[in-house]
């Protein structure tokens, strides 16, 4: 009987868990149909047949990676390359971004391929650093654009994170469910346009990266036999709290800002908690991450691509400079980036 009830419970913990996410609307290459308020249909995941069954294999989930996300890094980069102007033999440097699966050759050669890129230009890929990996793909894309006045810089980022869906009663690994998503995100960049005055296109100017000391346990993200395990502790917020406001104070400092100077911010919403936490470190006003909570809300988390799709919301928005951008990663790793 007792084993009924905990079960019971445990059923009707988990919808509670998903409203407290903060998602209303996400995205996966898995879906077979989803139209509104009708159930998504798909058939990768099955219903468990014993207690010991984890789902998929990983091999199982790496062949769809390798398919879908070349799929959706051509569509999204192709888009971008219209909205650009840029021509796609016009590309010096691709910077790809990714940590939720592996395959060589990755859709960097497939991008290549399908798009009629160079076929001369210099490759980076940034793979396996969660969910601030677009800011190390715009740091290299910056040192590009900086040191080669034609460099045409293209960065990709794109994840497929429903591929890791996990099976079991864990709370931490629900948590996970809840939140993640699939997409993608491009940008194309001229070096000879960085000058141009454009209303409302931001310039990168510059990067930081903060490892806080005795976090390394807080978050994680290891690859298992049945997909990714994605850890996140419940000290986190805490630690944002603790550490975000000093050591981000001192860095704009040297860029000649205050905090209070910041006209807009670019958070990435690795979920409720951690946007809730960021406010209150930096004393924000109460609507001053309105954004990362939409796309949180109509996107989910979809890793490395969520910051530039806030960017690009607040860039429609004429939303005002400087902007901060900021984001966290296992280590635990803080990273930022002015716009201006």
């Amino acid at each position: 009987m007792q084993l009924v009830e905990e079960s019971e419970e445990k059923r009707r913990l988990i919808p509670v868990l998903y409203r407290r996410s903060g998602v209303a609307r996400r995205h996966s290459v898995l879906l077979d149909s989803s139209s509104g308020a009708e159930p998504a249909q798909q058939n990768f995941y099955q219903p468990t047949q014993s207690e010991i069954d984890r789902g998929p294999t990983i091999s199982e989930r790496m062949a769809i990676y390798e398919r879908a996300a070349r799929e959706l890094a051509v569509q999204t980069a192709s888009r971008s390359l219209q909205q650009s102007g840029v021509s796609p033999e016009e590309i010096t440097h691709l910077v790809t971004v990714s940590c939720t699966g592996f395959s060589a050759p990755g859709f960097d050669i497939g991008l290549i391929n399908d798009l009629g890129l160079n076929r001369h230009l210099s490759r980076t890929h940034i793979g396996f650093m969660g969910c601030h990996g677009a800011f190390n793909g715009l740091k290299v894309m910056k040192s590009f654009l900086d040191s080669d006045p034609d460099a045409c810089v293209m960065l990709c980022a794109t994840e497929l994170c429903s591929l890791h869906q996990q099976y079991g009663w864990d709370q931490e690994k629900i948590v996970a469910n809840s939140l993640f998503a699939d997409g993608a995100a491009c940008l194309v960049v001229r070096a000879r346009d960085l000058s141009s005055a454009i209303p409302g296109n931001f310039v990168h100017v510059e990067s930081t990266s903060y490892v806080i000391p005795d976090s390394e346990d807080l978050m994680s993200w290891n690859i298992g036999d049945h997909g990714f395990e994605m850890t996140l502790s419940s000290q986190l917020p805490g630690l944002i709290r603790r550490e975000l406001r000093p050591w981000l104070e001192q860095w704009l400092q040297e860029q000649g800002i205050t905090l209070e100077e910041v006209g807009s911010w670019a958070v990435h919403p690795g979920g409720p908690r951690i946007l809730q936490a960021c406010e209150e470190a930096l004393g924000l006003e109460e609507d001053a991450l309105a954004v990362s909570r939409q796309v949180l809300q109509e996107c989910g988390n979809m890793s490395s691509p969520t910051v530039l799709f806030i960017l690009q919301r607040l860039q429609q928005m004429t939303a005002p400079t400087p902007c901060v951008m900021l984001g966290f990663g296992p280590g635990i790793t803080a990273e930022a980036a002015l716009w201006m």
